[in-house]
């Protein structure tokens, strides 16, 4: 069983930036697929990006496209999301999750393993 840990939330104002990461120990990172998802306060958990094995595929929510950036770096088992021009819309709960795949996969449903959440605020 891999362990998650995000980090990189905080408060930022309209229009700033922020960098998520999220730390892989437990298993062999290589092997999965990544993603990023977010719950805002009396919402459902959505997707927001998510990123292949190699980092040769990304894909993205339409709401994050052109603003945000997931990648990876295999060698110190992490993955990032860099958040820009943000918006008070943006407020949430965000994690990284696990997909233990060769695809990539956009669904809630298929991850398995998940972080505890990093808090974003976006202030207007």
């Amino acid at each position: 069983q891999v362990q998650l840990v995000e980090s990189g939330g905080g408060l930022v104002q309209a229009g700033g930036s922020l960098r998520l990461s999220c730390a892989v120990s437990g298993g062999t990172f290589s092997n999965y697929a990544m993603g990023w998802f977010r719950q805002a306060p009396g919402k459902e958990r959505e997707f927001v990006a998510g990123i292949s094995r190699s980092a040769g595929r990304t894909v993205y929510a339409d709401n994050a496209k052109g603003r945000f950036t997931i990648s990876r770096d295999n060698t110190k088992n992490t993955v990032y999301l860099q958040m820009n021009s943000l918006k008070p819309e943006d407020t949430a709960i965000y994690y990284c999750a696990a997909d233990w795949t060769i695809s990539l996969r956009t669904s809630i449903n298929y991850y398995d393993n998940w972080g505890q959440g990093t808090q974003v605020t976006v202030s207007s």
